[in-house]
């Protein structure tokens, strides 16, 4: 999942001084060499002028941002804003004021040169983009209680230990995992607009690792539908090897992807600027897979329905066939869901439009709480999982009504022994 909403920035305070660019340092150090160089063309134009002497004149410049021409006094010059700036429409344009005594205006709260980048910004359209990183990171957070509180029950029930529910475990994991690096993406990459400006080595591998743990939930997710698939179709199967095949592909797999991935992107030139937020065609490289696992586990579930509905295998026991019917039901249900994504990337509506800001808050909505459904779906409404609890809270119940019991016969024998003394 590629992300690339306005971080916040204070627009403000933009006053005459470098601004940190870390990485794109080449860039900033060839903006200044362009904007004074001979020849080297208009970048701003003037809005308006109440000058009387056009021989007073604000001298070329370069405020960290962009450079501005000589401009008559009196005069406001604009442009374009840049488009190298996070949270920038280069669509808009920004002010730089002349004073009627040949000098650049100053910030209302300082004495230092100022340019207003204050409209370069959709302000609306900040505020939306903060909403939606509001509805993914709650999202997050619910599917990391309920995940974690589905692990704590797997691990704690013993009779629940079989390859099935283990999967489930690297499957839940895969999913805690992501879930909170994507929280921490969004609260301390995307809102803060330096960490992506200075294209910081740390937000670069945050970025790679998120995706090692996303490719590995989808193809953990695999491995639920394969699963499936041998436990129907093949009666006699190690549960041993196949536990270390399923960590294999899980695993090893998703790594090789993201290898291949993280490699190519990182030789290409300019696909690594801003942490990598910006889209790439080189995202394919994740986004094939990650398809091809989808519709394999499509595959996999109709050969198992087929085989639950003909009966072809009635070697396969009971018990085994009302679980890998339960499951079935429950994947039928995540798989859609978890393709979801992918499914409405070509549906997605133009830009700008209420339909696009509808798609948004949907795709948010589903995508953080796909670790909600896992739990819901192979947990919470698990037959097995049920039935452990419920055997667990008789036991709990027998046990005390047994210390009850035993509590009203000890106080009986004590009463006739006090009678027998007396």
């Amino acid at each position: 999942m590629e992300t690339n909403y306005t971080s916040k920035m204070d627009l403000s305070n933009n006053t005459e001084r470098p601004f940190p660019l870390g990485t794109e340092y080449k860039k900033y150090r060839n903006l200044i060499k362009e904007c004074f160089m001979p020849d080297s063309g208009n970048h701003s134009r003037v809005l308006g002028a109440n000058y009387t002497d056009f021989g007073i004149m604000c001298p070329k410049t370069f405020d960290g941002l962009s450079c501005w021409d000589p401009t008559p006094a009196g005069a406001m010059a604009f442009q374009n804003c840049p488009d190298f700036v996070i949270g920038f429409d280069s669509r808009r344009l920004s002010y730089k004021s002349c004073t009627e005594n040949g000098t650049w205006a100053t910030h209302p709260q300082g004495d230092t040169p100022w340019s207003n980048y204050t409209t370069c910004v959709n302000i609306e359209d900040l505020n939306f983009r903060s909403l939606v990183s509001n509805i993914y990171v709650t999202g997050y957070a619910i599917s990391i209680i309920t995940l974690l509180l589905s692990l704590s029950i797997f691990f704690y029930f013993r009779s629940l230990h079989c390859t099935r529910i283990k999967i489930h475990i690297h499957l839940f994991i895969s999913f805690v995992i992501n879930n909170i690096l994507w929280i921490i993406w969004y609260r301390r990459v995307v809102e803060i607009v330096h960490v992506v400006q200075n294209n910081l080595v740390w937000c670069q591998m945050l970025h790679i690792v998120i995706h090692y743990f996303m490719v590995a939930s989808y193809i953990w997710m695999f491995c639920e539908g394969l699963h499936l698939h041998l436990s129907l179709v093949i009666v006699f199967i190690r549960d041993d090897l196949a536990l270390f095949w399923f960590k294999t592909i899980g695993w090893g797999l998703s790594l090789v992807i993201v290898v291949i991935y993280a490699s190519v992107r990182y030789t290409t030139p300019g696909a690594t600027e801003r942490c990598w937020m910006d889209y790439s065609e080189i995202f394919w490289i994740i986004s094939a897979p990650v398809l091809t696992s989808l519709v394999a586990s499509t595959v996999f579930l109709i050969n198992v329905i087929r085989v639950l509905l003909t009966n072809v295998r009635p070697t396969c026991n009971r018990s085994t066939t009302i679980a890998a019917k339960k499951a079935t039901r429950a994947t039928l249900i995540l798989i859609p869901l978890f393709g979801l994504h992918y499914i409405m990337m070509p549906l997605r509506p133009a830009s700008g439009t209420i339909g696009e800001k509808i798609y948004d808050v949907i795709s948010a909505i589903v995508t953080s709480l796909q670790g909600c459904s896992l739990a819901i779906l192979f947990c919470f409404t698990n037959h097995e999982v049920l039935m452990a609890i419920r055997n667990r809270y008789k036991r709990y119940r027998r046990g005390n009504e047994i210390i009850a019991l035993t509590g009203v016969t000890v106080g009986d024998s004590l009463a006739n022994t006090r009678e027998n003394i007396l």
